[in-house]
């Protein structure tokens, strides 16, 4: 069976871009509810506002929620005698597309060289899976999960030690425990409040397969299992009890959504697997007719559009630090002194110049020089959504922060041999770029992770870049920046929000040891 191409080709597209730039229905609820259950003036409060003014953003404009539009899973039921090749011909050409367009960020690297190949396709990328199924219908759904939460993914071999909670056994009990583990283990660095997706049993590989497609349930479903209906109630019931929080800042919302699957296994490999996601939950679909492939339905769509702009994230700003005039400006070049004026808690608005540097800059720095000098200057870890106009000048789509602790090898390093002062991100770092901000007077600035369109507002001009052969997410991009938000999560001072919470939590984690299902 051939379907018009054009159209097929023309509803891919539209997936693509609903996905990258429409929060589903269901996830907009949860994080709603979040924000009900939040205590005004916090850290939290203020997160979670930034994030509810990011999705009305990512709406109004059309652009990615999140600039990292991770590694595009597509699952695909067709009818018996659906040309599939087909279908994936014309996902490859909506790939290519979406991300000319900006609706992507080009996230496909050869894992060898490290060259991007710009069009976000390549040996493995885009994932498709394909079934065939009885019904008339093609049933097309699309999840993009981006690396932070991706690299927070974890797979537990039963039975194990686990922090906090003892032994794990082969039963419900030692599921259930590492589940909760598992919400502990990921803290705030995969842009939590988050949702997790858990497979029980199968193999290493067909496990994790299993954990990723509960990520394709609606979060308001109920699973026809009584034991793990059971199981998912508990875990919402409790993980929240954590205090990790919104970005790992402490709160009463950690967690929004746990859904759970089993498969059988072989007698002698048990193993649990999770599949974290971040708050910016991109996971749509719809129905296509099998023979014009037009769009019949779109899924995840169902029940009531909530608002979510009840509170703007410059109030809760203002909240969380008591006052705007208690809001501390940045401007670079930073003094040491201003640097170590700053304490954990802070809220602080950057004003001026700072240039983006992720995993590859960061490679090449530690071994050469820099081309720009950077001393007293700002870093921030971040991989942007970028587009050229016609006069060739480069404009920012998408901008939040990526996760830090992956620059940790490098990062305490490359700040004293530069002079760099001020370093954002999210997520945290750890020991080695905390000692080395208190030797040195820096400061690490935590941003709120998957705001693309909040932060990208913020960036008011693009004035160069260098490293292009690394590709954009990689290169040093050189912006002109006003209104910048952050929080100090480490200061020179050996204060770490991130080693609190950490330990605060794995305390409460304990409380959870003993046994609940036999």
């Amino acid at each position: 069976m051939y379907m018009n191409m054009e159209k097929l080709q023309e509803s891919m597209y539209q997936l693509i871009v609903e996905t990258s730039t429409n929060l589903p229905k269901d996830v907009r609820r949860a994080i709603k509810t979040a924000k009900a259950r939040e205590s005004a003036g916090t850290r939290s409060a203020m997160s979670l506002a930034t994030i509810s003014n990011n999705i009305k953003m990512a709406d109004d404009k059309v652009s990615p929620i999140c600039q990292d539009t991770g590694l595009p899973t597509f699952k695909i039921k067709t009818p018996v005698g659906v040309n599939q090749l087909q279908i994936k011909e014309a996902i490859y050409a909506a790939m290519k597309e979406a991300t000319k367009d900006g609706k992507l960020r080009p996230n496909s690297v050869d894992s060898l060289t490290g060259a991007n190949s710009g069009d976000n396709l390549g040996l493995g990328t885009p994932v498709i899976k394909f079934e065939q199924w009885e019904k008339d219908y093609i049933d097309a759904r699309l999840i993009l999960k981006g690396g932070g939460c991706e690299n927070k993914n974890i797979q537990y071999s039963l039975p194990c030690e686990l922090d906090g909670l003892g032994r794990a056994g082969r039963d419900l009990d030692g599921i259930r425990k590492c589940i909760m583990h598992s919400v502990y283990q990921a803290q705030g660095q995969g842009c939590s409040a988050g949702f997790i997706g858990v497979g029980i049993g199968g193999d290493r590989s067909s496990g994790y397969d299993l954990a990723k497609e509960q990520l394709f349930r609606s979060v308001e479903d109920t699973n026809s299992n009584e034991d793990l209906r059971k199981l998912e109630e508990y875990v919402m019931d409790n993980a929240n009890e954590l205090g990790i929080g919104t970005m790992g800042f402490g709160g009463e919302t950690t967690l929004l959504g746990c859904k759970v699957g089993v498969m059988n296994r072989i007698p002698a490999s048990f193993f649990v697997s999770v599949a974290y996601n971040c708050w910016a939950f991109r996971r749509l679909g719809f129905k296509l007719d099998a023979e014009t492939g037009t769009v019949q339905e779109w899924l995840y769509q169902e029940g009531e559009l909530v608002d979510l702009s009840e509170n703007t994230a410059q109030q809760e700003t203002a909240a969380a630090s008591e006052g705007e005039s208690d809001v501390i400006t940045l401007k670079a070049p930073i003094t040491e002194e201003k640097i170590r004026s700053l304490k954990v808690g802070d809220v602080v608005r950057i004003d001026g110049r700072m240039y983006t540097g992720r995993d590859a800059i960061h490679k090449h720095l530690s071994d050469n020089d820099s081309p720009v000098d950077l001393d007293g200057q700002v870093i921030y870890h971040c991989g942007p959504v970028m587009m050229k106009d016609e006069e060739g000048n480069w404009h920012v789509k998408a901008a939040g922060p990526t996760t830090s602790i992956r620059e940790e090898p490098y990062q305490g390093d490359i700040m004293k041999k530069f002079g760099i002062r001020a370093v954002i991100g999210k997520g945290g770092m750890g020991p080695k770029t905390l000692e080395a901000l208190g030797d040195h007077g820096g400061v690490y600035l935590n941003a709120i992770g998957g705001a693309a369109q909040y932060y990208a507002d913020c960036i008011k001009s693009v004035e160069g870049v260098d490293f292009m052969e690394f590709g954009i997410p990689e290169a040093m991009w050189h912006l002109e920046v006003e209104g910048f938000t952050a929080v100090v999560t480490m200061d020179s001072h050996g204060n770490s929000l991130h080693k609190d919470i950490d330990k605060s939590s794995l305390e409460k984690l304990s409380q959870f040891k003993e046994k609940v299902f036999s």
